[in-house]
């Protein structure tokens, strides 16, 4: 290479990487934004108290059921701050999730602080997102191009999925983050065998298991891959380093998972566990806790991984075993369907991106400047198939989109590949790649940053989504917030009557609301009075999120709401003659 052509690919380089920087500055925008506005939502009450517990007790029993890395991420501003805290609450029952309790007292001791304490926390987590996004560019890049990497890192970035749990203290974003993250590190180290190539895919694979349990697929995964790959360069004779590399860097992996609970409970013997679920406990583990496996060889049989993780898979196992309502395209049952996450994906991912990955799938088909190595395809493809199929096997109920998306990082390095058309110098293809990536990108802007509420245009969007799925797909109590907004522009609502989907106490939100208590979920039709009504989507739509909850509130589907609160929370002025009107109805 002379020296001009040298001086221009160092030019390019740089510029690329300005790029790169200055779209994932503009991710961390995004998402501080989001955790700025929103109030704390169901799970989080409980993740950021249990981090704090994790920091200063070294005990990782609060919120065992998914691992502490995420919430000790996010709950590390607190140990400079030093807020309040309430762990009177704590008790280790068998059936005990304590963390709620001191959630709760958690953000009642620390009053209206709590939400500003909630935002800082949330922004801790925002390199995590921004290393996902980075992965995400540097793998679709090494596979199919420069455009390709920032094809994918644009979806990665302006996701409204990736936005909104990014922006929020659960483990989701941060268990898409750092598994894609090991599956490039792993797939690296299949192309290039090294002892360092190793080193890193390990304590990759060990990260992706600390953020979420969903990653124990690995174990079985990444040697299962290694054989396909094998089985796809066709060579007999398999060199004895690698071989002992690949055990090593799952013994890495699992080590690094025990280090990060710090070693507290591992390699303890089966037998002496107390299980809930029947899977491990045995048929009447349900109300009685047991061990099927106490009185067999099996129970002496020490389990390498710390004794909170599988208790947490435990918890897991016990709530799906015993079901719990669900609801999809207006049903509502005890369990769930096999293909909700299908539906969910279809509905809540913008069409841009949907787009892409069905233009990816033609290019494919007719064209072979488009095509990789196979073996590259299947360790890009089969991570991401695997968790879908694993938590759509999990039909004991279906709430939450949240639970796939681990799976999105690789679909989005997929659906990228249509972008070669920029190095193959193809027109049309070129072009359906950029209406369908800006497509993507302004279907997900034009909701934000109620990120959380987003329906793509053929689901409605987020007006039309409640026809589709409930919970924490478009309502989880964020807009509390929104309303205090509301309320305080327009003082003649107060006291506002209030039916909030959320366990975060609005009279610490600091606006007038009659109390919940007088507006009972679990009365079918409740006398009304006139005034304003704040009223949650979920309970607008009968949701049966606890088992005695009724489909009080459904008659407020018949009239317009008067204005929202985000999308998640409708505001009804009902005059004495609207009332009447509603009554007939």
């Amino acid at each position: 290479m002379n020296s001009s052509h040298w001086l221009f690919a160092r030019c390019r380089g740089h510029n690329q990487s300005i790029a790169v920087w200055a779209i994932l500055f503009v991710h961390a925008l995004l998402l501080a934004r989001i955790a700025y506005i929103n109030a704390p939502v169901f799970d989080e009450i409980a993740h950021l108290p249990a981090g704090l517990s994790h920091w200063k007790f070294g005990n990782f029993d609060l919120y065992r059921v998914n691992p502490p890395l995420m919430r000790m991420i996010a709950s590390t501003p607190l140990l400079l701050i030093n807020p309040q805290t309430d762990w009177s609450s704590i008790s280790d029952g068998p059936y005990a999730r304590p963390e709620f309790v001191v959630g709760s007292k958690f953000m009642r001791a620390n009053g209206y602080e709590s939400f500003w304490l909630f935002s800082i926390c949330r922004w801790a987590q925002i390199p995590v997102s921004m290393f996902g996004g980075w992965i995400c560019f540097r793998w679709a890049r090494e596979l199919f191009g420069p455009s390709s990497g920032f094809v994918a890192l644009l979806l990665w970035s302006t996701c409204p999925n990736v936005l909104a749990w990014g922006s929020t203290i659960t483990p989701d974003n941060g268990a898409a983050a750092f598994g894609v993250a090991a599956a490039y590190a792993f797939w690296r180290w299949l192309k290039t065998p090294s002892w360092s190539a190793a080193l890193i895919a390990g304590i990759a694979m060990g990260l992706a298991e600390l953020s979420k349990s969903t990653w124990i697929i690995l174990f079985l995964l990444w040697p299962v891959l290694w054989f396909a790959w094998r089985c796809c360069i066709r060579t007999v004779v398999v060199p004895k380093p690698r071989v002992l590399q690949l055990v090593c860097l799952c013994l890495l992996g699992l080590y690094v998972l025990n280090l990060g609970y710090g070693l507290d409970g591992s390699f303890q013997r089966l037998g002496q566990f107390t299980f809930i679920s029947q899977s491990l406990g045995g048929p009447d583990a349900h109300t009685a806790p047991g061990n099927r496996f106490r009185d067999s060889w099996i129970g002496s049989i020490p389990v390498p991984v710390p004794a909170n993780y599988l208790r947490g898979i435990d918890i897991q196992k016990f709530d799906f075993e015993k079901g719990k309502w669900s609801y999809l395209r207006g049903e509502q049952k005890l369990g769930g369907w096999w293909y909700y996450y299908l539906y969910a994906l279809a509905v809540k991912t913008p069409l841009g991106t949907l787009f892409l990955m069905g233009l990816t799938i033609l290019l494919l088909a007719i064209s072979r400047g488009y095509s990789v190595k196979f073996r590259d395809e299947i360790v890009l493809l089969i991570p991401a198939l695997t968790v879908l199929a694993v938590v759509s096997s999990q039909t004991g109920f279906n709430r939450y989109l949240r639970y796939v998306l681990p799976a999105l990082p690789f679909l989005f390095i997929f659906a990228s590949q249509s972008a070669k058309a920029f190095e193959l110098k193809q027109r049309l293809p070129r072009l359906l790649c950029v209406i369908s990536t800006m497509m993507a990108i302004l279907g997900s802007l034009l909701v934000f940053p109620h990120s959380m509420s987003y329906f793509n245009l053929v689901a409605g969007g987020p007006l039309g989504g409640p026809r589709h799925l409930l919970d924490a797909n478009i309502d989880w109590g964020q807009d509390l917030l929104e309303l205090k907004r509301f309320v305080d522009a327009h003082p003649e609502a107060t006291p506002i009557n209030l039916i909030y989907f959320g366990f975060a106490d609005q009279k610490l939100a600091g606006f007038r609301a009659e109390p919940q208590s007088t507006l009972d979920n679990t009365v079918t039709r409740p006398n009304l009075t006139p005034g304003w009504y704040a009223i949650s989507v979920n309970h607008l739509y009968g949701y049966r999120h606890y088992e005695n909850d009724q489909p009080t509130w459904t008659r407020f589907q018949h009239i317009a709401p008067d204005m929202m609160a985000g999308y998640s929370i409708y505001l009804y002025h009902m005059t004495a003659e609207r009332l009447d009107r509603l009554n007939q109805q």
